[in-house]
């Protein structure tokens, strides 16, 4: 059982990761959120608007270049099987209605405790209509929502492949330059599992003081999500990435996923 340190600033200002490959231990979620605490009203407001230029800048350069990719993958999903060539599903995006209240001004730990009660039954953010190219046979949650796993037989033969190349994602370019998504961040996750995790993990919702991002730290570091657990693991790595926000960082995890994207690791 691999033993986790609290996060600790180190000699360049960065933070420091927790050790192992299992899921961080509350303690170490609970510090990240304590570093978001004392420097959310002097990073993020001002990381935001960069953010949004970097955003339109590399999401519209990305689609007029892919544009001829997203042609043929949207020919080969119509001859490889049955269905839409397109998936979009409700996600939940970036909490403006405490943004623009409160201006990240008020203490996160208040934040929390709202996240676990007030709002216990409804959305923490901003629901948005989410698109991807469809990599799963037709009508695949007809039983509820489900994650998907490793040698998921729902997934296509086309749909493999897309997954492993993260071709799947790129119709959400379209989400980006609209504004509900950004190229970097947390991964957007359903209301569904938000309200499941948040009942254990009060801090789930402080991921959503940015907006979900297609790519992003927990995303190149962890890969898909596929269990609960994983989806509580990934949690340290979007408040270190909250808690570092920086454009330095944006082109870290963009070089970043170029190589997992090359490599087609955490794939499923």
């Amino acid at each position: 059982m691999p033993v986790f340190h609290r996060t600790a600033l180190d000699q360049t200002g960065d933070y420091f990761a927790y050790e192992g490959r299992s899921e961080p231990l509350a303690e170490d979620i609970a510090s990240q959120a304590e570093v978001i605490q004392y420097d959310a009203a002097k990073r993020i407001g001002s990381a935001l608007a960069a953010k949004r230029v970097f955003d339109v800048v590399v999401a519209s350069t990305a689609l007029a270049l892919v544009s001829p990719l997203m042609l043929a993958t949207a020919l080969a999903i119509r001859l490889d099987s049955r269905g839409p060539i397109f998936f979009k599903q409700e996600r939940i995006g970036i909490n403006r209605r405490r943004g623009e209240r409160r201006r990240l001004n008020v203490a996160m730990d208040s934040i929390v405790r709202r996240g676990a009660d007030r709002r216990a039954q409804i959305n923490a953010g901003r629901p948005f209509m989410i698109y991807k190219f469809r990599t799963m046979v037709q009508d695949a949650e007809k039983g509820g929502p489900k994650l998907a796993c490793e040698n998921d037989p729902r997934i296509t033969r086309v749909g493999r492949f897309m997954r492993k190349t993260r071709i799947d994602e790129i119709p959400q370019f379209i989400n980006v330059i609209g504004g509900d998504m950004s190229f970097i961040g947390p991964r957007p996750e359903r209301s569904f599992y938000i309200n499941q995790v948040k009942r254990e993990l009060p801090e789930f919702t402080m991921r959503l003081m940015v907006k979900p991002g297609i790519t992003g730290l927990a995303q190149v570091e962890n890969g898909y999500t596929k269990t609960i657990g994983e989806m509580k693991g990934k949690l340290f790595y979007d408040l270190k990435y909250i808690a570092n926000l920086s454009l330095m960082q944006e082109i870290r995890i963009l070089f970043k996923t170029v190589y997992v994207v090359a490599t087609g690791k955490g794939a499923c």
